[in-house]
């Protein structure tokens, strides 16, 4: 069992680190196959399908797409990660401190996370980038994370409620321990991993919801490079110049399930009963 859980984790593992690098570094990828510069144009070559040196072809400002899509991991992924890193920070803060003052504290919290739950996330998000002219990774992030938090936060205030009475945490009290130090020291170590075990599926579904709210055209705008852009783009051609849709899907679709995959791989990983 232990050895088939190591496998299921290194495959997810070597795909989410090519990802990463592909977004930290997209010029050494891109310059793979033609010039590498995805703002390098030429009308002549609009919405022509895969050619030498170009295997991708060219979207409809005649750009070289491999490069558009090599270059577009980096705000998805990017979007990603700080929305996931933002719900969790928020989760962390507000799970330990509603499971261990509980009482009004948690009643306010809980109140609040029902709120948020009881709105339509999408509309809600759909009315908010609306209404804002600069929309750029760190304003679409932000939205993401006001409707992502109250999900991670139950998950997290559940597991520490599991820690808060333990013996080794009256002990601490008893001790004199302020609540500050209980929560940081003793609650919050010993009840993080459910929440890291799903961190990984997370990174997937924000991607898969910034690619969703782009396509809409309300999440990134031109001329920033994500996947979200080159599908709303490519949504009037699709079917005379399949190519425009298909390439940016794919680097998508391989690129959340190999989050999900590794997020599955990482819980299974923590979970006692899978070993």
């Amino acid at each position: 069992m232990s050895r088939r859980l190591g496998a299921r984790l290194v495959v997810p593992s070597v795909l989410v680190g090519l990802i990463l690098l592909v977004a930290a570094f997209p010029g050494l990828f891109a310059g793979l196959f033609g010039h590498g510069d995805p703002r390098v144009c030429d009308l002549r070559f609009s919405r022509q399908g895969p050619t030498a040196g170009h295997p991708f072809g060219f979207d409809i400002q005649g750009c070289d797409l491999y490069a558009n899509v090599i270059h577009g991991a980096r705000s998805s992924v990017l979007i990603g990660l700080l929305v996931t890193l933002g719900c969790v920070v928020i989760a962390m803060v507000l799970g330990v401190v509603s499971a261990y003052y509980q009482g009004w504290v948690d009643m306010l919290i809980g109140r609040l996370m029902d709120v948020i739950f009881g709105f339509p996330a999408l509309v809600g998000m759909i009315v908010i980038l609306s209404t804002i002219q600069r929309r750029d990774a760190l304003v679409v992030s932000s939205v993401l994370i006001l409707f992502g938090w109250p999900g991670a936060t139950r998950l997290m205030r559940a597991s520490a409620l599991s820690c808060v009475n333990l013996d080794y945490v009256r002990a601490a009290v008893s001790l004199g321990a302020g609540p500050l130090r209980v929560m940081r020291r003793h609650v919050l170590p010993n009840s993080l991993a459910p929440l890291l075990a799903v961190t990984s599926l997370n990174v997937g579904g924000v991607i898969t919801a910034e690619s969703a709210l782009t396509f809409l055209g309300v999440g990134l705008k031109t001329p920033a490079i994500s996947w979200g852009v080159q599908l709303n783009v490519a949504q009037d051609a699709f079917l005379n110049h399949p190519h425009l849709l298909l390439f940016p899907a794919l680097s998508l679709s391989l690129t959340v399930l190999a989050f999900v995959l590794l997020g599955d791989a990482v819980r299974d990983r923590l979970d006692p009963k899978s070993r």
